[in-house]
């Protein structure tokens, strides 16, 4: 076989050969980007949640019955829990330059920044100090801090806030971004604005000693027996059933089942299109055979033998498909590097489904070019002179 003579042939149908090169182009890149997309939601998805404290356990109190700190330590000590942080929220209004802004008031400890991955832009966050002195002091979001002060730093400030249906006044410490920003983008038409204090702040203004939820992380997020041990604990110190243990790691998996199916179901759309770009492939050699029949017949008449005809048309749908799989990879490789660019994300650089299109293309080849060669091979001489 004459590899020159193969790429001679196939740029004399540059026409057809390009239009055959887009079709499978088309289809490898319907599969990679679906794929890569995919990834990358799948990557945000659980970054979102782990931020949101949804790679958690929340558990909560049900009717007559209250948390305490001996629950927070008991929970501690259940084996698959590292960490365990009371929490308590309402939604309030808060006073800051003579204006009154609604906002979530989420009392939380000291380890806020591990479970729900509250960040200090400004400032610091609330420390043990602060919790055990239980401190007038607070960390606000920047949203507010932009509304009412049209900039983010706004340490030092005075917040008057409603805790416990009366305005306190607490000084600003920090001005932050959490993994509740989620949260907040998904309610923002009715609390736009976060603020956070130490819960035992929250108890001593409000005359409380029990808290709202407890929040725990759990050392193996794909744990399920931990939600068994967590209830059987609770139900043992409550001495009752009627405490809502919320599997949050069950909406993890949930979300990412979602995902995955809708990314197969595009997946397989995009495979039918390799599908039919496998029948251009075959089209397209039927009709290259056709018009080189008398070509065909010459090399058998001077002695051609049916393997080599069959391997120059063999090669010839290879070498087509593997082109188009390449372009087909550049341009989903590219416009995935866009979209991780775009939304700040790392590339999803995905080798192993590229090297999965490229076999996936050699088949293609050998598959759709096999009849049209086998057709080409079988001809006889006089009749392929005659055409």
């Amino acid at each position: 076989m004459n590899f020159f003579s193969v790429i001679s042939d196939i740029i004399r149908g540059k026409g057809r050969t390009l239009l055959t090169i887009g079709s499978i182009a088309v289809g490898i890149f319907a599969v990679m980007i679906i794929s890569a997309i995919g990834k990358i939601g799948t990557g945000m998805i659980n970054r979102s949640l782990d931020e949101m404290g949804i790679n958690s356990v929340l558990v909560e109190s049900g009717y007559n019955v209250t948390l305490s700190d001996d629950d927070v330590t008991a929970l501690k000590k259940v084996d698959g829990i590292s960490k365990a942080m009371p929490l308590m929220a309402s939604v309030t209004t808060c006073e800051l330059v003579a204006e009154d802004v609604v906002c979530m008031a989420w009392g939380v400890s000291n380890n806020a920044d591990e479970i729900i991955s509250l960040r200090a832009l400004h400032g610091r966050l609330i420390s043990e100090t602060d919790i055990r002195n239980s401190e007038r002091v607070c960390v606000v979001d920047k949203e507010i801090a932009l509304q009412t002060y049209g900039r983010e730093n706004i340490t030092g400030k005075t917040i008057s806030i409603n805790v416990g249906g009366k305005y306190e006044s607490f000084q600003i410490i920090g001005v932050a971004t959490s993994g509740l920003s989620g949260v907040q983008s998904a309610i923002n038409e009715v609390v736009p604005y976060f603020v956070y204090l130490p819960y035992t702040t929250v108890q001593n203004i409000s005359g409380r000693t029990d808290y709202d939820k407890i929040a725990l992380l759990t050392r193996g997020a794909e744990d399920s027996a931990v939600i068994d041990r967590i209830s059987d604990c609770m139900a043992k110190r409550k001495g009752t059933d009627n405490i809502l243990v919320n599997n949050l790691l069950n909406q993890r998996s949930t979300l990412n089942g979602i995902l995955s199916v809708a990314t197969s179901a595009l997946g397989i759309v995009a495979a039918i299109s390799l599908v039919v770009a496998s029948m251009s492939v075959m089209t397209a050699m039927l009709v290259s055979v056709a018009e080189r029949k008398r070509e065909i017949g010459i090399k058998k008449s001077l002695g051609a033998k049916n393997s080599r005809i069959v391997g120059e048309f063999l090669a010839e749908s290879v070498i087509i498909s593997v082109a188009g799989s390449l372009v087909g990879i550049a341009a989903a490789m590219v416009l995935t590097a866009v979209i991780c660019i775009a939304i700040g994300e790392l590339p999803v650089l995905e080798w192993d489904k590229a090297l999965l299109s490229l076999t996936v293309s050699l088949v293609i080849g050998m598959l759709s070019g096999g009849y049209p060669a086998l057709k080409a091979a079988r001809m006889k001489p006089v009749d392929a002179l005659k055409g």
